[in-house]
């Protein structure tokens, strides 16, 4: 027969002293003399006495959870994220809690707020247009956000998104390409500055974008996109995409067309995911560094949790990863 496990109250009669002490003592909320502590710490060592996490957080109003909500669990970006923010909570003795809000922005609100009740703080991926976001600020919790709100004073951690597509359409520009075509998800604002990455040095050569959207950034919806943008009428010499995703879809519909990556168009994605490195062709990307990413993020909210909190955004710098998808436009015969 299981022996039951010790209470409150055993504690409290095998050290001599009442029931409140022992609570006050177990969860912090007040210091006693030394002996009065030594003989607690030694009567729950005695007896094994284990307190309840869910009575704990009662008292002190403090769960030692943190939230994280990512768009999609499935994209390995989100994944790393969430690897590195777990790394930072455990080191400092945190819980996370994982939502993923699949993509739909519809969802994002009262997700957000159901798991706000639940946790200590939140670090926060969203496609909510800032305008519809000042509801954060009544949540009442600590929060990062994983993207630079210019409205909100939250602190953010990010990459240079405008700098990412930059340095992927200057490489794509040095291998002789100027015919270009960019497959990003709709107005969103990390898409809008992209775009502007690609643009501004484009504009360099005096050279104009097309622009086309997808309907989610995702492998399928890649490949659906693939035939528009190849058999349209501006068929591109290179094609820059939102991420990493978005770009192996596309890719693999292009070889089902009869398309050849690189030789007859050069495809760059934006993350760097571990499928990059063994898709054929291997994909040139740009790193963003995601589980780096999620560290940063977690010790900003565990920073403020301990009353450290400043309202600043940490810029995390690109890296251009040059493979097999991007070529020298020579390679590829006739100019299209």
């Amino acid at each position: 027969m299981k022996k039951p496990s010790a209470t409150i109250r055993d504690v409290a009669a095998l050290s001599g002293v009442s029931v409140a002490t022992v609570s006050k003592f177990i969860n912090g909320t007040k210091r006693f003399t030394e002996p009065v502590e030594a003989k607690l710490k030694a009567a729950i060592e005695q007896l094994g006495y284990q307190s309840n996490p869910l009575a704990r957080s009662m008292v002190t109003k403090e769960t030692h959870t943190i939230g994280l909500t990512i768009l999609d669990i499935s994209n390995p970006h989100f994944t790393n994220v969430v690897k590195g923010a777990n790394r930072v909570a455990l080191r400092h003795g945190y819980t996370l809690l994982l939502v993923d809000v699949d993509e739909n922005q519809a969802r994002e609100r009262p997700l957000i707020e159901a798991l706000a009740r639940r946790v200590d703080g939140l670090i926060l991926s969203s496609r909510l247009p800032e305008d519809a976001s000042e509801w954060l600020l009544d949540l009442d919790k600590p929060l990062v956000l994983l993207r630079r709100s210019e409205k909100l004073p939250i602190p953010s951690v990010g990459i240079d998104n405008r700098l990412a597509t930059f340095m992927l359409t200057r490489h794509l520009l040095d291998l002789g390409h100027r015919n270009f075509a960019y497959l990003g998800i709709g107005q969103t604002r990390i898409n809008d500055e992209r775009i502007a990455g690609v643009r501004d040095c484009l504009a360099q050569q005096g050279l104009e974008l097309d622009v086309h959207d997808v309907h989610a950034p995702t492998n399928r919806a890649g490949e659906q996109a693939c035939s528009r943008v190849m058999l349209g009428p501006k068929r591109p010499q290179a094609v820059i995409c939102y991420n990493d995703l978005i770009a192996l879809g596309f890719i693999k519909a292009a070889t089902a067309l009869g398309i050849r990556v690189p030789q007859d168009v050069s495809v760059t994605g934006i993350d760097n995911v571990p499928y990059g490195e063994i898709s054929a062709p291997t994909l040139t990307s740009v790193d963003t560094q995601s589980e780096i990413i999620g560290e940063i993020a977690m010790q900003k909210l565990i920073d403020a949790l301990a009353g450290k909190s400043e309202i600043e955004h940490v810029t995390i710098e690109p890296c251009l990863i040059v493979r097999e998808s991007t070529a020298s436009c020579a390679q590829s015969g006739e100019p299209h």
